[in-house]
């Protein structure tokens, strides 16, 4: 019997186009490779710190070093967010601090920092902006990693940044738990009034695979969220709602309500240790809007424009409750969807379940693949040789215009108790170019939570999950197309309040007709979807756009909130979010909920103290679409422009140096409130 190699400890992985090898990976070869990895990267340095030569830009900013780590790393925790299990949770507790602590001395690294500084206060030679921008950034890298602070300063900051790896690793695996450890669990079939049959035979087969008798509904969103907009009985709303917006706050270890002052001080503390006065003064000065005053001034214009309508809204909903309930019913929160659901089919004769069968997953594929082969002229081809983690995932080899490799795209599309909720896209490999390997081309992969196929259906999408794979695709095009020299500078490595433009930009293009034509198909006729439901779906398409507006405004000012405070944050979580989006309050407020405690977004993230970049971006989507809309949606020279200037250049330049190359100049919020209906 031949013996086992260890795939990461491989010079390549011997895979087409060097993919990873999930089938021959077991999960004995991921310490061991991270082990070593962190072996070999501390040779490497000890080699560049040891060079007798003067630091030069070339012997000391891109001396190419070993990706053992990278490698098995970029897997395991790819693998933790998509398909865990205890072993991987278990593990990752115990690596968490290792790899903190060896990130903590490379960036403590006194000879090393001295060598970059030297490079950075005299190139020695004229450096393109690339190159600059490299430098830049990396010697930026060291400076908020406690560069320049006293070695007592340095310790401290090495164990509050291990403090905050394990509580966020703990905070990650707290919300995966619960939101697997609550079901609604139906025997009578009266209870499922209302529901569309697509709903209920979905829940029956999720009975089925637990073996039980009857219907089964989780809190993931497939099956959450039909059930809370279609449900008839409203305790049993209520019952699911509570369930889904108490998750981590219950009296057991998964308990995340003393994690979350434990994040926000550590945060807080590791900012002050750099010279900061809050967390967000720390983010927000490599960010486009650069501090707080430009973010609040974004959110609070947004606000003003989008509230009275946004209540307005509400109120027409609470009406129609008013009409079933009695005069003196109070809308609740679990009664939202449920009417206004009932107040968009009064008023444009549309609903969800009537789109399902139009949007059958291989169709939305064909037409979300077609949409980038026809501005960018790339094509997708179904690789069935290379590995995959889990079988429900694909694997797309993607060609450019002129047949050439462009790079490999997987796609995972479906909740399981192994994957955490939501919707996301990472890379297994991002892009560089060197002399040595050449165009090295990425692996991107989008990871969603979409409808599941039943026993006699395939899976048939809603209109927001067409917009959800929309978004994701945007952004792994932002991967695909990335031509840089350096890695660090490539694909989505871009500012963070820019990284949603390439992928909001494609979330217009679900209320287009002419998009729509190219792929709505009835999974069962084939005959397209008539185009009276289509004129339907454009007459509401703002229905509610100003209360998801200030839902999402709510969700950052509560960011800010956190991230905002001067002092260590000691209050009671769930009085504090009351009171951070009192000014966005739509709803009453139901003081057993609260969203912190499940808001991974900020808590273990990237986006603490960046969750404005949703509106910053949307309101630089809204302005780039415009063009597209002036030139015709699948205008190709408006798409190459968009290529080469945004989605190629990764950070090779300042981000709105990029934007103002694309538009002709820079943006403002009239496309966006002009879109959305807020003016005319």
């Amino acid at each position: 019997m031949e013996q086992h190699k260890n795939p990461f400890l491989e010079k390549t992985y011997g895979t087409p186009f060097d993919t990873p090898p999930f089938a021959d990976i077991l999960f004995e070869d991921y310490e061991p490779a991270i082990m070593e990895g962190i072996k070999r990267d501390n040779a490497d340095i000890d080699k560049l710190v040891g060079n007798p030569e003067a630091p030069t830009f070339e012997n000391t900013v891109i001396p190419k070093g070993d990706h053992t780590l990278e490698r098995a790393s970029t897997v395991f925790f790819n693998l933790l967010s998509a398909n865990t299990n205890d072993q991987m949770d278990q593990l990752a507790q115990k690596l968490q601090p290792i790899l903190t602590q060896h990130s903590n001395e490379i960036m403590m690294n006194e000879a090393l920092w001295l060598r970059i500084k030297a490079v950075h206060d005299n190139p020695g030679r004229t450096l393109d902006s690339e190159e600059q921008t490299l430098l830049d950034k990396l010697y930026d890298g060291f400076v908020k990693q406690g560069a320049l602070l006293s070695p007592e300063d340095k310790q401290k900051l090495g164990q509050l940044r291990q403090e905050l790896g394990m509580a966020v690793l703990n905070f990650q695996q707290n919300e995966l738990k619960e939101m697997n450890a609550y079901q609604l669990h139906i025997t009578d079939s009266a209870d499922l009034s209302g529901l569309p049959e697509s709903r209920v035979e979905a829940a029956a087969l999720a009975a089925k695979e637990a073996g039980k008798e009857g219907w089964l509904f989780t809190l993931h969103q497939p099956s959450y969220g039909p059930f809370i907009t279609y449900a008839d009985n409203a305790e049993l709303r209520k019952r699911i709602y509570m369930m889904r917006n108490t998750i981590c706050t219950h009296d057991n270890e998964n308990n995340n309500l003393p994690l979350v002052p434990r994040i926000v001080n550590l945060r807080r503390q590791i900012a002050g240790l750099l010279g900061y006065k809050t967390f967000a003064d720390f983010v927000l000065e490599k960010r486009m809007a650069e501090d707080q005053q430009h973010v609040y001034s974004l959110l609070n214009s947004l606000l003003e424009a989008y509230l009275p309508t946004a209540r307005r809204e509400v109120e027409e909903i609470a009406a129609l409750a008013r009409e079933t309930e009695g005069a003196d019913y109070e809308l609740q929160p679990w009664d939202f969807a449920y009417y206004s659901h009932k107040l968009k089919v009064r008023r444009y004769n549309l609903d969800e379940e009537m789109l399902r069968p139009y949007f059958e997953l291989s169709q939305v594929k064909k037409g979300v693949f077609g949409l980038a082969s026809r501005l960018y002229g790339i094509s997708f081809h179904r690789r069935a040789d290379i590995q995959v983690y889990h079988p429900e995932v694909e694997v797309w080899e993607v060609k450019d215009k002129d047949g050439s490799y462009l790079g490999i795209l997987y796609t995972d599309f479906h909740p399981r108790a192994s994957k955490q909720s939501g919707a996301w896209m990472t890379t297994y490999k991002e892009q560089w170019n060197d002399e040595e390997d050449g165009n090295s081309r990425p692996q991107a992969s989008i990871t969603m939570n979409f409808s599941k196929p039943t026993e006699s259906k395939p899976a048939l999408l809603t209109l927001g999950e067409v917009n959800t794979l929309l978004h994701e695709f945007g952004h792994s095009l932002h991967a695909l197309f990335s031509q840089v020299r350096f890695e660090a500078l490539s694909c989505t490595n871009v500012s963070w309040d820019f990284v949603e433009l390439p992928s909001q930009i494609m979330e217009n293009y679900t209320l287009e007709p002419e998009f729509l034509n190219t792929f709505a198909r009835h999974y069962e006729t084939g005959e397209p979807m008539p185009q009276e439901l289509i004129d339907r779906i454009i007459r509401a398409k703002n229905y509610l756009a100003a209360y998801s507006c200030v839902r999402q405004l709510s969700l950052g000012l509560l960011d800010m909130a956190y991230y905002t405070l001067t002092n260590d944050f000691a209050e009671d979580v769930r009085e504090f979010e009351k009171r951070a989006w009192a000014s966005c309050q739509l709803l009453p407020w139901l003081p057993d909920t609260c969203m912190t405690v499940q808001f991974s977004h900020i808590m273990c993230g990237g986006y603490a103290a960046g969750y404005y970049s949703y509106k910053w971006a949307e309101v630089l989507d809204a302005d780039a679409f415009s063009v597209f809309k002036r030139n015709g949606i699948f205008d190709t020279a408006t798409a190459q422009s968009f290529r080469d200037n945004i989605l190629s250049r990764g950070r090779t330049e300042h981000p709105m140096e990029l934007y103002r190359r694309f538009r002709g100049g820079e943006p403002g919020i009239e496309a966006l409130l002009r879109r959305d209906g807020i003016i005319k």
